[in-house]
C-alpha cells in the first residue's frame, strides 16, 4: 500500500471515530458547537473515503484511453472536498441560527468538554500525520486533507473554548456564536481547496521559482543556443515540463540526446519528491520567432 492511501486509510479510520463521539454528545447536549464539529467529522470520513478512490485511480499508469494518466482526479476530489465543506459550513450556519432562535439549552457539557480534549488530541496527531506524508508525496488531496484536519483543530480549541464558558456563566449565546463562527471559518478555509483544485484542472505552470530553476539548467548548458515553448502543469504527483531546445545544426543527433538526457536528469534533481514527465524537442534552429512571423 502506497503511503498516500495509507494516509486516507488512517484518516477514514480516526474520522469515524471521532464522529462516533462527537455525534451520540452532540445530538445528547444540543450544543451547536459539538454538533458542528460532529457533522464535520461525518463529512471528514467520506470525503477521506472518496480520497482513498481518488488516489487508487490517479496512481493508476497511462494507458490507451489516458494518454497522460488520470493525475487530474486528485484535482477534481479537493473540487468536490471543498464544495462538501462549503455546504457543511452553511448547513452548521443555519443550525446555529436556529438555536438562537429557539433559544435551546445545552446539556451534558462536563461530557462534551472530555469528549472534545480527547478528540483534539487525536486531530492534532492526524495532522501531523499528513503533513509529513503530504510532504513526502506531493499529493495534492493529501495536502488538502491536512488542511481540512487542520481547520478541525482550530474548531476543536474553538469547541472546548465554547463549552468551558458555557459551562461557567451559562450563557448559551457563547454556543451560538462560536458554532456560527467555526460554520464561517470552514467556508473559508474551503476556499483554497476548491482555488488550488480548479488551477490544476486548468493547466497551471508549476510555481515561478521551480519554473526558474528549470530555465536556469537551459541556459547554463554551453551546447543548447535558445530555447522557447517552455510548458509545466502538474497532475497528481506528476510534474510535466515540454521543451522546445535549440542546438546548433551541426550538432550529431546522439550529442543532442546526450545534452537533453543530461538537462532532464538536473531538472529532477531539483526535487527527486516529484514523478517526472519531460519531453525535449529538438531544433536545429530557433523556429520560434519565424513562425510567429507567419
Amino acid at each position: 500500500m502506497t503511503p498516500q492511501k495509507k494516509a486516507t486509510v488512517v484518516s477514514s479510520s480516526v474520522a469515524a471515530l471521532l464522529t462516533i463521539m462527537k455525534l451520540i454528545i452532540g445530538i445528547a447536549s444540543g450544543s451547536v458547537a459539538v454538533l458542528a464539529s460532529a457533522i464535520d467529522s461525518v463529512l471528514d470520513m467520506f470525503v477521506s473515503l472518496f480520497n482513498y478512490f481518488a488516489i487508487s485511480n490517479s496512481e493508476k499508469p497511462a494507458d490507451r484511453e489516458f494518454n497522460y494518466g488520470r493525475g487530474k482526479i486528485e484535482a477534481l476530489a479537493s473540487v468536490i472536498e471543498g464544495t462538501i465543506i462549503t455546504i457543511s459550513g452553511l448547513f452548521l450556519l443555519y443550525q446555529a441560527i436556529q438555536k438562537a432562535i429557539n433559544g435551546e439549552i445545552s446539556k451534558y457539557v462536563e461530557t462534551s468538554i472530555i469528549v472534545m480534549i480527547i478528540s483534539l488530541i487525536i486531530t492534532i496527531f492526524l495532522v501531523i500525520y499528513l503533513n509529513k506524508v503530504a510532504k513526502k508525496t506531493n499529493s495534492m488531496v493529501i495536502r488538502a486533507d491536512a488542511l481540512h484536519y487542520k481547520t478541525d483543530v482550530y474548531s476543536n480549541v474553538a469547541v472546548l473554548s465554547s463549552l468551558v464558558l458555557v459551562h461557567f456563566t451559562g450563557y448559551e449565546m457563547i454556543d451560538v456564536i462560536v458554532g456560527s463562527g467555526i460554520a464561517l471559518y470552514i467556508i473559508y478555509s474551503a476556499y483554497e481547496l476548491i482555488h488550488d483544485g480548479v488551477l490544476v484542472l486548468l493547466d497551471r505552470a508549476v510555481d515561478s521559482d521551480l519554473v526558474h530553476k528549470i530555465e536556469d539548467i537551459i541556459k547554463h548548458n554551453e551546447n543548447v543556443n535558445a530555447y522557447h515553448l517552455l510548458k509545466t502543469r502538474e497532475a497528481g504527483h506528476q510534474t510535466f515540463v515540454e521543451v522546445h531546445l535549440v542546438f546548433d545544426c551541426i550538432i550529431t543527433l546522439m550529442n543532442a540526446h546526450k545534452t537533453s538526457d543530461k538537462i532532464e536528469q538536473e531538472i529532477e534533481n531539483l526535487d527527486k519528491n516529484r514523478d517526472w514527465i519531460i519531453n525535449i524537442h529538438m531544433d536545429p534552429y530557433d523556429d520560434f520567432e519565424i513562425n510567429d512571423m507567419k
